[in-house]
This record gives structure tokens, C-alpha cells and sequence, in this order.
């Protein structure tokens, strides 16, 4: 799909598990060529004024965002919102209890970590917090350079996911709470790395339909830890279930897990990009994705579709 306009609509900053300051997250996506950005912290948005003010003296678009941790089953999965107004009070009352959770368990983290013999981690995640969410990823780094993992997919697989010894499992917000939340502040929801959630095809597509139902717009197609087969057969799902294609690096600091800002690869023929229903004459939703030929009639690929997609897929690691 040709698109003149370069977009990153998924990366973080400090005020979550990202490395960089707003400002400087912003003049990083301008010198990499980025046009349109989107900060989307997680269950936070105090990032969001200082982008814009230097989204403005840089000369590129930033689009006010969030990404909000849902429990959906058993399983944790993550719902960006995009255009949103940050000022909210219904948004901003249901992110306040997604981080007050957050605060009682990075304790409850710390405490089950110093029961298994690592005292001192709590204390650990929070100077590599800065001034944000103390988060799983900051008690990974901290443990990796503790010398308890030589990485953090190795700490995650050590001490941190079900059965080990700091796990504490999410009590998130609901699938259609979360959506609501985005859509009363005027944004539009876009189910997040997809790819990465360790779930069946037939889950999968129960999630697809379930988030449709609920409001939901955009699948993120194009993502940082998405392979290229990944992409075209998360465009086909968009096409079958009426959805738009969204693009983010999830961008979290200079040492990415996945990449780094700047253009992303394009979006599969077929999709129509979330930022389409942007423009000032922009028609609906429904009349955008009937214009659109599916990716199946744009071209012929190998990405497969979720019929082929039993495989279980790399866990959320956030």
C-alpha cells in the first residue's frame, strides 16, 4: 500500500517502561523521518503534553494516545488508543485504578522475589523507573544486571511468568471497558501486537470478534515484533473481520526488543490504514473498508490465515 506520510503509532517513553524522556522520544522519531507519532504509555498519559510541545517544534504530528493492559480470559492482552482526549475524566478515572494495581503489584513483585532468596528488587525497579510506572520490565533489567539472567526474555522465563517465583497475575480492565474508555474520549482502539499473544487460532479469532463487538477499530498489522507472515495474515483478519490496519515500532528506547523508530514497512495491499478515517473528509468507517479490495484481491501471499495459525505465539512480555 502507498502511503506518503511516515507514521509510528505505538512507542513509549519513561513515564512507562520506555528509556527516553517525551521530548526526546519525539526529536528521535523526527531525525529517523517519522511524520506521525503516537506516544501510547501504558495505563498512563502524563507523557502526552510534553510531546506535543516538542512534536510542534519539530515540525511533525503527534497523535495523544495510550496503551491500556486488559485481562481477556486468563490471558493479558493490550489495547491501544489512539486520538484520544487526555483530559477525560472517565478515561482518566479507569487509568488511575489500572495504576494503582500497578503499584501494589510491583510490591507484591518485590515481596515474592526476596521470599525466593533476590532481596533488594523492588527498590531496584524503581531507580530504573525514573519517574514512571515501576513495571515487569524494569525488575528484569534489574535482575539481568543483578546477574540473575543473562537477558530479559531469560529473567521473564526464570522469574516472572506463571509458575515462577515473582509472578503476580494482572487484574486488568475488561475487554469492553477499556474499549469504552477510548471511544468516550473520542479515540478509536486498536488491539496491539497481536502476533505476540500465546494463544490458540480458534482464541484468536474469538478475541478478533469479541473486540469488533465492542467498538473496537484497528488491528496493529504492522508491529515491531511482527514477522512479514505475521503482517499479511493479521491484514487478511482485519479485512474479514471490518477492521482497519494500524502501524507502531513499540518503540520503548535506543536498545529496542524489536526495533528502532523510523519507517516501518508498509502496511499489505488491502488494508485500510487507521489514519485514512483522520482526514477532514473522511466518510465512515464501514464506507472506507467496502472501498478497500481485500488483501486476497490486492495480492497473491504466503501469510497464511488464522485457519493455519495453530502455532502459539511469543507471550506479551510487558
Amino acid at each position: 500500500m502507498t502511503e506518503t506520510r511516515v507514521y509510528d503509532l505505538h512507542t513509549h517513553t519513561f513515564y512507562s517502561d520506555g528509556a527516553l524522556a517525551p521530548a526526546e522520544l519525539v526529536a528521535r522519531a523526527a531525525t529517523n523521518g517519522v511524520q506521525v507519532l503516537a506516544l501510547t504509555d501504558h495505563d498512563v498519559t502524563d507523557g502526552v503534553p510534553e510531546a506535543q510541545a516538542a512534536a510542534q517544534q519539530a515540525g511533525i504530528t503527534l497523535v495523544p494516545g495510550v496503551e491500556i493492559s486488559v485481562t481477556w480470559g486468563a490471558q493479558t492482552v493490550h489495547i491501544v488508543g489512539l486520538q484520544i482526549d487526555i483530559a477525560h475524566p472517565g478515561l482518566q478515572a479507569g487509568l488511575a485504578r489500572l495504576r494503582e494495581f500497578r503499584e501494589w503489584r510491583a510490591d507484591e513483585i518485590g515481596r515474592r522475589l526476596a521470599k525466593a532468596g533476590i532481596p533488594g528488587a523492588i527498590e531496584g525497579a524503581r531507580a530504573l523507573a525514573q519517574r514512571g510506572l515501576v513495571s515487569r520490565t524494569h525488575f528484569a533489567h534489574f535482575l539481568v544486571a543483578a546477574g540473575h539472567a543473562a537477558d530479559v526474555r531469560g529473567v521473564f522465563k526464570k522469574f516472572l511468568v506463571h509458575g515462577k517465583p515473582g509472578y503476580v497475575p494482572g487484574q486488568w480492565a475488561g475487554l469492553d471497558e477499556a474499549i469504552g474508555w477510548i471511544r468516550a474520549a473520542g479515540g478509536q482502539a486498536v488491539l496491539a501486537h497481536p502476533a505476540r499473544y500465546k494463544i490458540t487460532a480458534t482464541r484468536l479469532r474469538k478475541l478478533l470478534g469479541e473486540f469488533r463487538d465492542a467498538g473496537g477499530a484497528a488491528i496493529e498489522v504492522v508491529s515491531g515484533s511482527h514477522s512479514r507472515d505475521d503482517m499479511f495474515r493479521f491484514a487478511q483478519l482485519a479485512s474479514s473481520y471490518g477492521l482497519l490496519a494500524s502501524s507502531g515500532s513499540d518503540f520503548h528506547g535506543p536498545h529496542n526488543y524489536y526495533m528502532d523508530l523510523g519507517p516501518l514497512p508498509p502496511l499489505p495491499d488491502g488494508c485500510t490504514p487507521v489514519w485514512q478515517t483522520w482526514a477532514a473528509n473522511a466518510t465512515t468507517v464501514d464506507d472506507l473498508l467496502a472501498r478497500a479490495p481485500t488483501v486476497n484481491e490486492a495480492a497473491d501471499t504466503d501469510g497464511g490465515s488464522a485457519e493455519n495459525a495453530g502455532a502459539t505465539f511469543p507471550p506479551v512480555i510487558v
